[in-house]
């Protein structure tokens, strides 16, 4: 053979049965077996204006796309030719872009309560019986580049003077799993919105659980807020914001040397308008620092502080490293708005895009739940982004040999024990209370 590449290589267009989103069918065995579609055909109840797909099939014709990469809505076209796709995932047709953002605007309207209160029912089912856990608090900026319907001027760091969305996120600190989620304009003021969030996490616990566990960043350092735990009987450790009278301090306070050349301190304070005083833990580290501690650090000479305010009886060793551990929801984030899209806004409407969000989440737990119940141990831990260059963008060809559809994948398909290995797991997987 000539090492220049084949000659008078003819090319047609003509193969049928081709799709190279082969290792879809692992997703699509996993939610069958969580009752995903009846679910949300049963718990949302909106009057679709096309009779051609139930509720069930449009969300899962949302949902889909997000686990593959193709966040926009106008990227999900080549699926609209991709019948192997389609059959594979059980949808009798693909809907068109146009199709899926007037059912994103009713849904978001009337049918996101029924949602949500599915995906709750989920998430408390496939938690687990633990008896304690964590709740890690963040907030986030989406930047948008249009005239979105409530999108506002306000904090937005990276786009400043750039309109945005707010969303507020609540991960369980064990599973990683989002266990609760708001959005707002962006010149939303962050404690005016904290309290429902708080209640809603919290009224989501299940029954076993005993102790929780608070941490959160400077933008829930408000004392209504950490009244609201302390009456709950909660622990936390929440950024402080430096102050002028905190910031007075920091250079009379006593510094023991924790680990290598960074110390802390601990003083009792209590912050003008708050009623008694608060443990207050500062750990200083020498400069320069990581760009992902400069957010909330302050600098005095050759050191940068920063402070907790906390309930929980720790070292400040042990509680420096208990809150850093929180590191991974701003990791969560970043998968959210890069992996599955929460940043790429959908529509002009506001209702269309709250929905998107929510869907969004949804997806982002699948896939934590797909890990934990059903993923070989090597790819418990991986990314959406090595999941699919590795399980679910694989080539396949559908043929019906004897009439029995075959999905058959590349012989030279590298990763075919780990795909064995998942359906094996998918198969045994039970979710937990069913019988």
């Amino acid at each position: 053979m000539s090492t220049y590449g084949p000659r008078n290589l003819e090319i047609v267009f003509s193969a049928g049965g081709l799709t190279h989103f082969g290792g879809l069918i692992l997703i699509q065995r996993f939610l069958h077996r969580l009752g995903v579609r009846r679910a949300f055909t049963d718990g949302v109840r909106i009057r679709q204006r096309n009779h051609h797909y139930s509720v069930g099939e449009m969300l899962s014709a949302l949902l889909y796309p997000l686990i593959l990469g193709l966040g926009r809505i106008e990227t999900t076209e080549p699926l609209r030719r991709n019948g192997v796709f389609q059959y594979l995932v059980g949808l009798p047709r693909y809907p068109e872009a146009t199709t899926l953002r007037r059912f994103l605007q009713r849904f978001g309207v009337v049918g996101l309560p029924g949602f949500c209160r599915v995906h709750d029912r989920y998430r408390q089912t496939l938690r687990g019986p633990a008896t304690q856990t964590i709740l890690d608090f963040d907030s986030t900026v989406l930047t948008v580049y249009g005239q979105q319907e409530q999108s506002a001027i306000g904090f937005n760091p990276k786009k400043r003077g750039r309109p945005s969305y707010l969303p507020l996120l609540c991960f369980d600190g064990v599973t990683r799993d989002v266990w609760a989620g708001s959005f707002h304009p962006g010149n939303t003021h962050v404690a005016t919105v904290t309290p429902a969030l708080f209640e809603e996490a919290w009224a989501k616990l299940p029954a076993p659980i005993r102790s929780v566990r608070i941490r959160a960043d400077a933008a829930f350092f408000a004392h209504q807020l950490i009244e609201w735990l302390e009456a709950r009987g909660a622990a936390y450790v929440i950024v402080a914001r430096l102050t002028a009278p905190i910031k007075r301090r920091l250079s009379t306070l006593a510094y023991q040397r924790i680990s290598g050349e960074i110390a802390a301190a601990e003083f009792q304070y209590q912050p003008q308008g708050w009623p008694g005083s608060r443990r207050f833990v500062v750990i200083r580290r020498p400069v320069p620092e990581e760009p992902s501690w400069q957010l909330h650090l302050f600098q005095l000479g050759r050191f940068h502080y920063q402070a907790f305010v906390t309930n929980l009886p720790l070292t400040p060793l042990y509680l420096w490293r208990f809150y850093n551990d929180r590191s991974q929801a701003e990791l969560i984030i970043r998968q959210l708005k890069e992996a599955y899209a929460l940043g790429k806004i959908p529509t002009h409407d506001f209702a269309a895009n709250l929905a998107f969000f929510h869907i969004a989440l949804f997806a982002y737990n699948c896939l934590n739940w797909f890990k934990r119940c059903c993923a070989p141990p090597a790819f418990q831990q991986a990314t959406l982004q090595r999941l699919r260059q590795q399980l679910f963008l694989a080539p396949a060809l559908l043929v019906r040999p004897a009439g029995r559809p075959t999905l058959r994948l590349a012989a030279s398909y590298p990763h075919q024990e780990a795909f064995r290995e998942t359906l094996r797991r998918i198969a045994a997987f039970q979710l937990p209370g069913k019988k």
